[in-house]
């Protein structure tokens, strides 16, 4: 049975740290974290591992998961170097979402393999989190042997990973915000949208939600491409020019302009040359 150090046991890494606790082929041996309180809780909430108070306390393991803040990760891959616990052959790895390996460049010297693991999941309550775990599509990326160990650990929690090229974990994390960050901003834009038509807020919300769940399960099935429907892709001008002369919120006006540019492109199939000109001289 391998073991495994947690360095920073948040949500994310008491998670990680209890699915592999509970499944039996991980021994979670050592918890740090800057806070006593932080690490007696984890411990509590994982069920195993041994209190320690400072880095150097760690005990040695097969694995170490560095899950601090993303601003702190090269900081405590250093002051880790400096305790010379790590040895050659363990595997080190950090949960950032847009960071690579390279920020665990200290620790090279040990002969570790580096890498980082990022489940494409919301920690937002560990308890939920373990429960609800299965079938989460985890990035790998770092050195190719770290990632073939990495991933058999994913897959002993439960999850499905998948690897990285290497310099791609920005445009990963960039895909991530545009798909979950900005859907909820799409969606606010287009409830205040809804109000300025006078509908109450109630209705406008069943509105926009049934219809946005209703497309992505088109988009699911169809691809983003066949999904579409509306004015840009049958080249109705007019329909667009009225939007435009509504939209007086100049934050609506611009997001309303940038996505029906990029909707333009996607509808290129449908739409003649020069249609998708009109189109492109309408909204810019």
């Amino acid at each position: 049975m391998k073991t495994l150090n947690i360095i920073g046991p948040g949500r994310l890494g008491k998670s990680l740290a209890r699915l592999a606790q509970q499944s039996g082929r991980y021994q979670i041996a050592g918890v740090y974290a800057r806070f006593a309180q932080h690490v007696t809780d984890a411990i509590a909430f994982i069920g195993a591992g041994d209190f320690c108070s400072s880095l150097d306390q760690l005990p040695a393991a097969d694995l170490y998961l560095l899950a601090v803040p993303d601003g702190a990760i090269a900081d405590v891959a250093r002051e880790l170097a400096a305790c010379h616990i790590v040895k050659a052959g363990n595997v080190v790895f950090h949960a950032s979402g847009v960071s690579d390996a390279a920020l665990l460049a200290p620790l090279q010297d040990s002969g570790a393999y580096l890498a980082s693991v990022h489940p494409a999941f919301s920690f937002a309550d560990p308890a939920l989190a373990v429960a609800s775990f299965n079938a989460t599509l985890c990035a790998l990326e770092g050195d190719q042997l770290a990632c073939d160990i990495l991933q058999y650990f994913v897959l002993a929690l439960g999850g499905k990973p998948f690897t990285l090229v290497k310099g791609g974990k920005a445009a990963y994390h960039a895909s991530l915000t545009m798909a979950a960050n900005y859907l909820v901003t799409l969606a606010d834009l287009s409830l205040k949208t809804a109000q300025m038509a006078g509908i109450e807020d109630e209705i406008a919300q069943s509105l926009i939600f049934n219809l946005m769940q209703q497309t992505l399960s088109n988009i699911k099935v169809l691809g983003p491409a066949a999904a579409l429907t509306g004015p840009i892709v049958r080249g109705d001008e007019a329909t667009i020019e009225k939007h435009l002369a509504v939209l007086k919120d100049a934050t609506i006006l611009r997001c309303y302009q940038s996505m029906g540019l990029a909707t333009i492109d996607l509808a290129a199939a449908h739409i003649n040359k020069s249609k998708q000109a009109a189109l492109q001289h309408i909204f810019a």
